[in-house]
This record gives structure tokens, C-alpha cells and sequence, in this order.
């Protein structure tokens, strides 16, 4: 009998993953009645076909076709949202508007879905502080990074730097500064590193930032091949910027 407890249990939680990723990512209602009335198989099937499947597969698919023909993915997700209006074919369209450049389309987007259960969607989230970063609404984007500052994959990625960036823009460059040093550590983190570098510059601490640079520039030669391309205009950038400083 311990044993069958502890069995129902572990479904259980299982089962509520699983409803809170469905609910959280904005899929189809449709998966949480298949949980909660098939528990165990219907949380596999969900986590394979949501979770797995459609991260890679699907990614690869529409990025394939998108390199091939531009504008083809924005054509079709248009026509998704126009056959079913939900938060998942919404933010897709909104992504793929702003990877183009259409930035103030995707915030419409985004905006739109910007509520309920939403207002707690990580990629969501993300991306309004990236859009609003590419317009300036530096005031507006750092309530939103706020909510997912705790959040792993909030550490360093790009929408952390925005929101440094943004801290910076608002006057608030104490606590700019501190974002950045979290985010400086050798071998890794080229592009906060090199705008921490730049807004050392712009504080008029050309010693300090001459020495990030000047890291930055002895770490290439240690670099695979992958890395260096992946970070080549982090790169190039502290080159510049030292050569600037050296004049």
C-alpha cells in the first residue's frame, strides 16, 4: 500500500508539470483534459510531443524554410493567426516579426497577449524587454525584467544585458554597474563583457575598461574555431575600442 501511495503521488506531480507548462506556454486546452483523464500516459505523450518534439523538429523545420525563403515564415504564421487566435500562434507571428525588424508589430502582438495567466510567461516576458530595448522604452522594459530576474535562464542572456543597458539609460548606473559585474567572468560572456567595457568608457573609467578589453583580446587565442565566429563582433568590438583607447 506505501508503495501504491507513493506511485500516485509521483503522477500526480507529474501530471501538474505538466498542466502548468501547458497552461504557462499558452498550448491548446485540449492537453489538460488528455492529463488529467489518461494521468500517466497522457503526461508522457504531452512531454514528448509539446516538450521534445516540437522544441526541435518543428524549430528546425520552419528555420530551414524561413533561410530559404524570407518573408515565407511570417506569411504563414499570419495565416495561422488568422485561422486560430491564440497566445502561441500570437507570440510565434510576434517573433518572427521582430527577427525581420518589424518592431513595432511585434509589440502590438506582444501587448495583446500580455495578460492573465500570461503575464507570468518567461519567453514572453523576454521578448517585450527585447522589442521595448529596440525602441527605446528603456522605463517600461525593467518592470518586466524584474519579474524573471530570479528566473536561471534570466542570467546573462540577452534580455538581462537590455536591462542592464536600460539601467544605464535611466540614470540608474549604480545598479547598471552591479548587473554588469555579475555578469563578467573570463572565457565566457563576450558581449556583456564588452558593453560593460563601453559603459566604463562612458563613465570615464577608460583605465578600467582598457583592461576588460585587454582580457577579452588574450582569451581569443584559447577559442575553438566555433567560438571565436560566434563571438566575432564581440570580439571585433573590443579591438576597436581598445585601439581607440590607445590613440
Amino acid at each position: 500500500m506505501y508503495l501504491l501511495s507513493e506511485y500516485y503521488y509521483v503522477i500526480l506531480i507529474i501530471q501538474l508539470v505538466c498542466v502548468w507548462h501547458c497552461m504557462r506556454k499558452g498550448n491548446d486546452t485540449k492537453w489538460v483534459w488528455i492529463i488529467i483523464f489518461l494521468p500517466l500516459i497522457g503526461s508522457l505523450v504531452y512531454f514528448y510531443s509539446e516538450i521534445l518534439t516540437r522544441r526541435t523538429v518543428n524549430e528546425l523545420r520552419s528555420g530551414v524554410a524561413s533561410a530559404v525563403v524570407p518573408g515565407l515564415s511570417v506569411r504563414k504564421l499570419e495565416e495561422q493567426l488568422r485561422f486560430s487566435d491564440t497566445f502561441q500562434n500570437r507570440i510565434a507571428l510576434a517573433d518572427a516579426l521582430l527577427q525581420r525588424g518589424d518592431t513595432q508589430r511585434a509589440i502590438e502582438l506582444y501587448e495583446s497577449s500580455y495578460n492573465g495567466v500570461f503575464q507570468e510567461n518567461e519567453h514572453l516576458l523576454q521578448q517585450m524587454v527585447m522589442a521595448y530595448a529596440a525602441v527605446g522604452r528603456y522605463e517600461e522594459l525593467i518592470p518586466l525584467a524584474r519579474k524573471m530576474y530570479r528566473s536561471p535562464q534570466f542570467a546573462r542572456s540577452p534580455a538581462h544585458i537590455k536591462y542592464t543597458l536600460a539601467l544605464e539609460k535611466t540614470g540608474r548606473t549604480e545598479e547598471a554597474e552591479k548587473e554588469f559585474r555579475l555578469m563578467n567572468g573570463r572565457f565566457a560572456n563576450y558581449e556583456p563583457r564588452s558593453e560593460y567595457g563601453s559603459f566604463l568608457i562612458r563613465q570615464g573609467r577608460t583605465a578600467e575598461a582598457q583592461k576588460i578589453f585587454t582580457e577579452i583580446l588574450s582569451e581569443v587565442t584559447h577559442l575553438s574555431g566555433r567560438e571565436k565566429s560566434r563571438n566575432r563582433t564581440w570580439i571585433n568590438k573590443a579591438k576597436d575600442e581598445l585601439a581607440k583607447i590607445r590613440k
